[in-house]
């Protein structure tokens, strides 16, 4: 599972310590390899999937990258992963807060009419709570620190449009984003940027669970949705988006939500 690096590798993140959670697979372990790639110092991977995200970990390399597990339901694990980092690493100027999950149930698909109310707090704890810990404790650490940091949160195209099903997933998602809005705006007086991204439909174990489709039908199903031709949208495409959001490339944006859709109009 080592990674190897396409990209040729550039200095857009030299010298900086990143914390990812939902680091072990999907959106979260294509980030970690990319912002290896272009220069990061520390990579703290965050997750419960305890031996995905050791060999994760492992195979970007120990000198670089660490694995910490964390549940975002818990506010003190978060507290105690973002204090551990700073503590390790002398700072944190990165904090991509990508934890998610995409249903509580695989039997309720969480109409209006028929919300199973308990499937619905798990997935509140989760995308909405567990985001909104992960942004308060990691924007406490960049302002005691005089760190001006970036921190990205991961949302949906799901965060801007309605469904008739998933409607638990929906308003977690349209959570973040507002939680990046208020963040932003409190944000900028310490020079910190906070974002969002949001992908379209990205074969994902998110997406898997989800939609609940087999393998070999992900490439399909996935470019089903875009207008733009030009294949299936890889997790390495998001990354990229953050890899953006994250470096000086971006440093005059904030409050935005970076669209990586293919022109989808769910």
């Amino acid at each position: 599972m080592a990674h190897s690096n396409s990209t040729s590798p550039s200095n857009k993140l030299q010298g900086k310590v990143a914390i990812i959670t939902g680091g072990a697979s999907g959106m979260g372990e294509a980030t970690a390899s990319q912002f290896a790639a272009h220069g990061a110092r520390a990579i703290v991977i965050a997750d419960v999937q305890d031996e995905m995200g050791q060999k994760v970990a492992a195979s970007i390399g120990s000198n670089v990258c660490t694995y910490i597990h964390c549940d975002v339901r818990d506010e003190e694990q978060v507290k105690n992963m973002v204090d551990s980092t700073v503590k390790a690493h002398g700072s944190l100027d990165i904090m991509f807060s990508n934890a998610g999950m995409g249903r509580a149930t695989l039997t309720c698909d969480q109409t209006a009419l028929d919300m199973d109310l308990s499937a619905y707090d798990k997935i509140m704890a989760v995308n909405a709570r567990g985001m909104a810990a992960c942004v308060k404790h990691a924007a406490k650490a960049m302002v005691e620190g005089h760190v001006k940091g970036s921190i990205i949160c991961t949302a949906s195209i799901a965060a801007s449009v309605g469904t008739q099903n998933f409607a638990d997933y929906v308003m977690s998602k349209h959570a973040v984003l507002g939680l990046m809005r208020c963040a932003s705006l409190k944000m900028g007086a310490y020079g910190i940027r906070v974002n969002c991204v949001s992908p379209g439909a990205v074969g994902t174990p998110l997406l898997k669970e989800l939609l609940g489709y087999e393998n070999e039908e992900e490439d399909k199903i996935v470019e089903s949705y875009y207008y733009l031709k030009a294949g299936a949208l890889r997790p390495k495409n998001v990354a990229d988006a953050v890899v953006f959001l994250a470096s000086e490339d971006s440093e005059f944006i904030t409050g935005h939500n970076l669209a990586v859709d293919g022109g989808c109009k769910a």
